[in-house]
């Protein structure tokens, strides 16, 4: 009986020590840090794609809709925006050559004497009907939307290619980092390998063959394939916001998630798969 009353603490401090933690006390579940541009050339990318999102009304959706609740009607100031993303690309001048007898259609004529009610005698406006800024979509905009932020940004034109077209201006991104892994100004990553940053182009494989990463485009290089990229202005929280030119019409701004480390969750099986980012080292 003594040696048991002599053990009776010792058990006693040992059950103690095995007690699991109280639930005050558990280790909580890590989020995506908050993460910044890499440089002030990322930011000023960042900025760009913001100011064009401002002009164009701050639409914003989450996830993938299938549509926004409204199309913007054509205006000669979004007019007027189109034709100076198509200025930012190469083939640019005979495409706004081709649109800049539409600017006529969506310009409010002025009050003219001619103009005549046919009751009154009285002259009146004559309003055309809306035109949906979606008129304006062929050719589609978003890879010169893209060149115009990188211009705006003051992106050399060694480190960025303007293009009409994304494969080719990742293609001249692609050869940089290939030539000068260390130096480039832009490196592509396999989207389930890294986190993305604000400045960042987050891309896309729009074809009925997706590539599965950035190295498979390398055997195709110089063909033309359908693609997207967006812009990365925010990242954190288990989030990104992403802002392209010509989704759903217009420049839109999208969050879509990320896991705990910050990277991006794939897209629904019906959507385009993420095939490759490209780090803004500037």
């Amino acid at each position: 009986m003594r040696r048991l009353l002599l053990l009776l603490p010792l058990l006693l401090v040992a059950a103690c020590a095995a007690d699991p933690p109280s639930p005050t006390t558990a280790p909580r579940a890590s989020t995506a840090p908050n993460l910044r541009p890499a440089g002030p050339g990322a930011a000023q990318l960042v900025a760009a794609a913001e100011r064009e999102w401002r002009d164009w009304g701050r639409i914003a959706v989450e996830g993938w809709p299938v549509a926004l609740d409204r199309t913007p009607d054509a205006t000669p100031e979004l007019f007027d925006k189109l034709m100076s993303y198509w200025s930012a690309t190469p083939d640019g001048p005979g495409i706004i050559q081709a649109h800049m007898h539409f600017r006529d259609t969506i310009a409010v004529p002025s009050l003219a004497s001619a103009s005549l009610d046919p009751v009154s005698g009285l002259p009146f406006n004559v309003v055309p009907a809306n035109v949906a800024i979606s008129s304006y979509n062929t050719p589609a905009w978003s890879a010169a939307f893209i060149s115009y932020a990188m211009n705006s940004a003051g992106v050399a034109p060694s480190d960025f290619r303007s293009s009409s077209a994304h494969v080719f201006y990742m293609d001249g991104m692609i050869d940089n980092y290939l030539a000068d892994p260390e130096g480039s100004a832009f490196r592509p990553h396999h989207v389930e390998e890294y986190a993305p940053r604000p400045g960042d182009l987050l891309c896309y494989d729009r074809s009925a063959s997706p590539l599965p990463n950035w190295e498979a485009r390398m055997a195709e290089r110089g063909r033309s394939r359908p693609s997207h990229c967006d812009i990365v202005v925010r990242a954190g929280g288990g989030t990104i916001d992403i802002i392209g030119g010509n989704v759903m019409d217009v420049v839109l701004r999208r969050r879509i998630p990320t896991d705990a480390k910050g990277i991006v969750l794939p897209a629904p099986p019906e959507r385009p798969p993420f095939f490759a980012i490209f780090e803004n080292r500037r």
